[in-house]
């Protein structure tokens, strides 16, 4: 019998495996750290691996704003091939060769930086009408989808050897790495689709910070919290501000707070004893609560 749940608040930075969802690897996460609430910060797909942040307790209050942050990923592409899927779990749907040269590729690349427009694939998460469109492409519904504008920051080659070519992008959330494949495949004339996908970064976090689930379990339980980041850690890109005890008291418990400081906006804000309280929104000369936390943490 499993022991009776402890509170558990942190951020765990997980090096998913290829072969799982993104949910079942939190589950097993959750499972491991013996946590009651648990939550991912953008999932990633069954075929792709790399960088998960799983926030767990009270960091799942803050999971929002990694979720919201820029990605970075180790894009394979597989020229002359498309799928129904952009990626290795569809069918085949076309086949051509393929006689693209370096130079036919970094003429191609510059297209797809900066501001660009993606139409959503049917095989996703996005909701239409209450499901998610995967659904309705499974059972061969096609739902028309208004392009959505995202931002791919660099896109450098980094291996080519066609068919194959290695791709190392920094994008904004939200955007679709399969679909880009898709699109450089066809501004090549010879398609494409992404046969492998690894997250390298998300936000400030790196893949060489993340650990693996079976390390994770490898460890005695009483250990596990360990690993965990604290929670602020979601958003350490805010300005800090620390309170005495009496100004402390008061957010808690969702008064406002008189401010003569210069900044505005959302900050984050600790105690005197710099515990992380949670968020707070500077307005007109005061600090209002926006998203604090239940639990001080020591």
């Amino acid at each position: 019998m499993k022991p009776a749940r402890q509170p558990i608040d942190g951020v765990l930075l997980l090096n998913k495996p290829v072969g799982i969802t993104s949910n079942a690897a939190l589950q097993k996460a959750k499972w491991l750290l013996n946590a009651k609430k648990a939550g991912h910060t953008g999932t990633l797909d069954p075929f792709a691996d790399g960088l998960l942040p799983l926030c767990f307790g009270e960091a799942t209050k803050f999971s929002a704003y990694l979720l919201d942050a820029d990605k970075r990923y180790r894009a394979v592409m597989q020229l002359g091939v498309t799928t129904t899927t952009g990626d290795p779990e569809g069918e085949v749907l076309d086949t051509r060769e393929v006689s693209v040269s370096r130079g036919d590729l970094l003429a191609v690349l510059p297209r797809f930086m900066g501001e660009i427009e993606q139409i959503p694939p049917m095989h996703s998460a996005l909701k239409h009408q209450g499901r998610p469109l995967y659904e309705y492409a499974r059972a061969g519904i096609e739902i028309e989808r208004p392009p959505r504008k995202v931002t791919v920051r660099a896109l450098d080659m980094i291996e080519c050897a066609p068919p194959r070519v290695v791709l190392d992008v920094q994008c904004t959330a939200g955007t679709y790495i399969r679909t880009l494949a898709q699109d450089i495949g066809a501004a090549l004339g010879c398609g494409a689709h992404l046969i492998a996908l690894t997250r390298t970064a998300a936000g400030g976090f790196s893949l060489d910070q993340a650990r693996s689930l079976a390390s994770l379990e490898a460890l005695e339980a009483g250990q596990r919290p360990s690993w965990l980041q604290p929670a602020d850690c979601l958003v350490a890109h805010l300005p800090a501000l620390q309170l005495d005890d009496a100004d402390a008291a008061d957010l808690c418990q969702g008064r406002s707070v008189p401010y003569s400081g210069d900044h505005t906006g959302l900050m984050r804000v600790y105690t005197a004893a710099n515990r992380f309280l949670g968020l707070i929104q500077v307005e007109a000369g005061h600090l209002i609560p926006r998203r604090l936390i239940a639990t001080q943490q020591a």
